[in-house]
Formats: C-alpha cells, structure tokens, sequence
C-alpha cells in the first residue's frame, strides 16, 4: 500500500488521531511497537490560522515518527486551505482532514462529521485543499450522518475524484457517536468498489489482533486504523502484526513490563513537555496502564497526585515490586479524552 509517493508495505497498521492523547509522546510509544502511520492530534484550522498556542503546538513532528500525518478540521474552506498551508510548511508525509468527529461541539457547527450533511462543501473543500498543497491529501470519515444518509460509496467516488490519495472510514454514522457496533460492510463496499483506486483504511471496534485479522480478511481493506484500544495499550500494534505473521496471540504483558512501558513514556513526556506539563499529562495514561491491578487504589492516587518525576518514578517501581509478573484482565478502558478516536 502506499499513500503518494509514502510506500507502507503490506497490511499497515495506523494510530488514530486522538485529542489530548496522541501527542509526540504517545505517539514515540507506539512507533516503538510497530505503528506505522501515526497522525497527529486533530488540530482547529481557525486556531491555526489565529496563531493559537495550543495549535500551534500540535504541529511538532520529528523524524522518527515518519510518516506522520497532520490532521486539520474546521467549517470554513478559506480557513481551511491556509491551514493546510501552513500545515505544509511543517513537511508532514501526509495531510488529514477531518470529516469524521462526531463530537457536538465540533459536528455541530459544521466540522468535522458535520460535513457530512453538506457533501457538495465537503468535496469542494478537499478540492481546494489538494490544490493548496504538495503534500498527498487524506480524508477521515463515517458512514454517513445518520442511517437515512449512509452515503460513503458516492462519498469516497467523489472525495476520490478530487485528488485524495486514500481514505479512512469509521464504520458508524455521525448520529451513533461510539454507540452500538462499528458495521464494517459498507466499508468493505467502497473497497469492492471498482470506481476505487485509493486505498481504503477500515476504523471502528479494532480492539485485539482476531478482530484485526478478520476485518482484512473479510472486507478487504488496505490498512486498519486503531484509536481507543490504544490508550493505555501501545503494544496493541505489536500483537496484531505477531497475529496477522504468525496466527497466535502473544502472551499478555505482565505489570512488571507495562511498568518499563510507562517509564519510557513519561520520560518522553518530560522531555517533550517539560515537568510540569508532562506530569499532568501523564495522570491519565497511568490509570490506563494499570487498570485491573488489585487494591491499586492508594498507589493510583499517589501517581494522580504526585508533582515530582522522582517520586513518580519511585511509584512505578514499587508497582513492579508489589505486582511483578502479574497480568490483568486486559480489559479496554476507552478514553474520555479521546474526542476523535476511531
């Protein structure tokens, strides 16, 4: 598969662009076990534009994340191009617009997932964005707006003949939020499509290697994207890359090894944000490795509590010495955090 001149191999694997969770931190975590596209967390077009902080900060990317991808997302196509633009300046492998969040305050005012009860404005704005930049231009969507409006086969048809180089869709409509099963087949429709020549990456409910294996041996697609599975579970990429080569699971980590996991990414979340910032963005990640040990309660309060990397790594250590090769139920936590996962 390959996205522009961006060759990917086989059967690639991608980490859905989440707020307030995939920031270079996270994402150095699960480059290390086998993502192979990562995208940035969704930024403002407007706030971009504006100079924003906060969006601005979101443009930082590092070649050892390559191929990264910059995902945009806003209502207003004007706002949207010179965000690309400015996007492009920031040399991305890979331009994302986001016409898939169903969160209200975003679809609600037209963005995101609420592109989709415009369609003729969707595909103008991916036109003009292609136009205003060099670098290969995605789309992230859904199914449709609701189940009266499941029209992704006419939508990828016409995304496609304005220039994107592949698309990404989430397996429900806007009006299902997270709710209810992903529906993978009319994901596997626009794949089976022979008007499509993109590749197609399927989103939704890949929570483990099997469903994994069976959404690319079922419906076809060219890659998979993972979103919420991912919080508090990096290695996910790993174990469906060691299922889909070999047809076994891996045996399950052990608190001891989420333990080194942890450390590695609240070291880089210390040098990326400083301590400050990189504490208190850590908070929500520990509870996510640690979910299912037994009495964790005092230690998980210290770790939400404490301000210094010295006692937090000295926290950590003592959860490898109390709980050493135990392994938990493995259970998914999804994110509150994650607005535009999957």
């Amino acid at each position: 598969m390959r996205i522009g001149e961006v060759e990917l191999g086989e059967k690639p694997l991608f980490l859905a662009p989440m707020e307030d969770v995939t920031d270079p931190s996270f994402r150095y975590v699960c480059k290390q076990f086998g993502a192979d596209v990562m995208y940035t967390e969704f930024i403002n077009a407007d706030g971009l534009i504006r100079d924003a902080g906060s969006s601005v900060a979101k443009l930082n990317i590092y070649d050892y994340e390559r191929p990264i991808g910059i995902q945009l997302y806003g209502h207003i196509i004007e706002s949207m191009v010179e965000a690309a633009r400015i996007a492009t300046a920031c040399r991305p492998d890979i331009i994302d617009i986001n016409f898939g969040c169903p969160v209200k305050k975003i679809a609600n005012r037209g963005a995101g997932a609420g592109m989709l009860r415009d369609i003729n404005a969707m595909v103008e704005m991916t036109k003009r964005i292609v136009e205003a930049t060099s670098i290969p231009v995605t789309v992230k969507t859904r199914l449709g707006w609701d189940d009266e409006s499941k029209n992704i086969v006419e939508i990828a048809e016409r995304l496609q003949d304005v220039g994107i180089k592949a698309i990404t869709i989430h397996g429900r409509t806007r009006a299902q939020l997270y709710k209810g099963k992903a529906d993978w087949t009319l994901i596997g429709a626009v794949k089976a499509n022979p008007r499509i020549t993109i590749p197609v990456i399927g989103n939704g409910d890949i929570d483990g290697p099997v469903i994994a294996g069976e959404m690319f041996e079922k419906h076809g697609v060219d890659g998979i994207m993972v979103g919420r599975a991912s919080f508090g579970r990096p290695w996910i990429f790993r174990e469906i890359k060691h299922y889909l080569s070999t047809g076994q699971l891996m045996e399950p980590l052990t608190a001891s090894q989420k333990v080194e996991i942890a450390k590695l990414h609240f070291q880089k979340s210390l040098e990326v944000k400083g301590h400050k910032t990189g504490i208190l963005e850590m908070r929500r990640h520990f509870s996510a490795y640690f979910k299912g040990l037994p009495n964790f309660k005092e230690i998980r309060l210290k770790l939400l509590t404490s301000t210094e990397p010295e006692v937090i790594e000295g926290l950590l250590e003592l959860i490898r010495s109390t709980y050493g090769d135990f392994v938990a139920d493995g259970s998914i936590n999804p994110s509150p955090w994650a607005d535009s996962a999957d």
